[in-house]
């Protein structure tokens, strides 16, 4: 993961600089520049970041829960591939880990999609990482929880949007044995070509779906524990990019 040069406004900053961290919240967070609709609705938000009313963590709060990021990252989306991208942007990493995912996972399924956000940008490591007035971006800690934590945050933060689905998490694209480096996932020992595609298997690739839509973090962990190898192979066809 390459350094990054972290963007950061103070109460001193003129509005060209302003304007410039502006272009980079959204590029770190929308992962583009909003459209006209779109910047309609933030329009309010905006003035207050650009004349010093705000900051960027109390922007980024208005920004996460605006419609804008919702429609593009949670109402299409699983819950837990939603979760994915909310470190990813706020954080400038992937979950360290299954209990990380299932914490979140709760306060998602509690107290509404609204508080993740809340919670993320409130936690003690944002305050940390980045303070009310740096931009947060892809980060190279000194240290991982382990390798396979490292890898999960460089590849979440250079996935481009929808790059590798809406479903399924990092964290999950592994234990499925994906390959996803060149943006099309595949299982590296599968010929696809060679596999026909019935309508029942339309059929259970449809269930396995709707199942990692819906389900909470436990019933994942145990359903893609419990794949046969056939679901497992109609699971990673129906998730390719």
């Amino acid at each position: 993961m390459e350094n990054v040069t972290p963007v950061t406004v103070s109460r001193h900053s003129p509005v060209e600089e302003r304007q410039s961290a502006l272009h980079q919240i959204y590029q770190q967070v929308l992962e583009r520049q909003p459209y006209s609709f779109e910047r309609r609705s933030l329009a309010q938000a905006e003035k207050n970041f650009l004349t010093d009313k705000i900051g960027v963590r109390r922007f980024l709060k208005e920004l996460g829960q605006s419609e804008a990021y919702l429609k593009a990252f949670y109402f299409n989306c699983s819950n837990l591939k939603f979760l994915d991208w909310c470190f990813k942007h706020f954080m400038g990493r992937a979950p360290f880990d299954q209990t990380e995912i299932e914490l979140y996972s709760n306060i998602l399924l509690k107290q509404g999609v609204k508080q993740i956000i809340i919670a993320l940008l409130d936690s003690e490591e944002y305050r940390k990482a980045f303070g009310c007035f740096t931009v947060p971006y892809p980060r190279q800690q000194k240290q991982y929880e382990s390798p396979k934590a490292y890898l999960e945050s460089s590849l979440l933060n250079h996935e481009y949007f929808g790059q590798r689905g809406w479903v399924v998490p990092t964290l999950y694209w592994r234990q499925l044995g994906l390959n996803c480096d060149a943006g099309v996932c595949r299982h590296p020992e599968v010929d696809e070509s060679h596999i026909p595609v019935s309508s029942t298997a339309e059929m259970l690739q449809a269930e396995l779906l709707s199942l990692l839509r819906t389900m909470d973090v436990a019933q994942a962990k145990q359903i893609i524990g419990s794949l046969s190898p056939q679901q497992r192979e109609l699971l990673r066809r129906s998730l390719r990019s």
